[in-house]
């Protein structure tokens, strides 16, 4: 629990460990397993691997959504205009509602397209404090648009 709640943070980390031991069991089940220790250790560091990839695909796709070029287009319809602007709306008032440093991070990631080591030199935080920032960014923002 201890290695995981350090890579995802203790939300996250109790389902991922369950995991990691289901699947431990699961494969010592059908065969021998010499180090039951080390297969837990590397199930649990490649979910948690996964977890990370996932949770960065769903905060490009929440965020990676929003061009106002292409939700305010003239072509588009009434209905679509209205929910497109509440959306943007919405958007903006969970932006303005992070923490500065957070917002601040999450911009110059999102909107300036600076990687996590130029935001960190910037901004002088570490890469671990900058990714901290853009997790806790997206599941705001996230949170913000459903």
């Amino acid at each position: 629990m201890r290695f995981l709640t350090r890579r995802v943070g203790p939300r996250d980390a109790p389902d991922l460990a369950q995991e990691a031991i289901m699947r431990v069991l699961s494969f010592a089940e059908r065969g021998s397993v010499r180090e039951a220790g080390s297969l837990l250790r590397s199930t649990a560091a490649n979910l948690a691997r996964d977890h990370a990839r996932r949770r960065r695909r769903e905060g490009e796709a929440i965020v990676g959504g929003l061009d106002v070029d292409t939700l305010l287009a003239p072509s588009l319809s009434p209905a679509a205009r209205l929910e497109a602007e509440e959306t943007l709306a919405r958007f903006t008032a969970a932006l303005d509602s992070l923490p500065p440093r957070c917002r601040q991070v999450f911009v110059l990631r999102r909107f300036e397209n600076l990687h996590q080591e130029e935001i960190a030199r910037r901004l002088g935080i570490s890469r671990n404090m900058v990714e901290k920032h853009l997790r806790t960014a997206f599941r705001l923002l996230r949170g913000a648009l459903r």
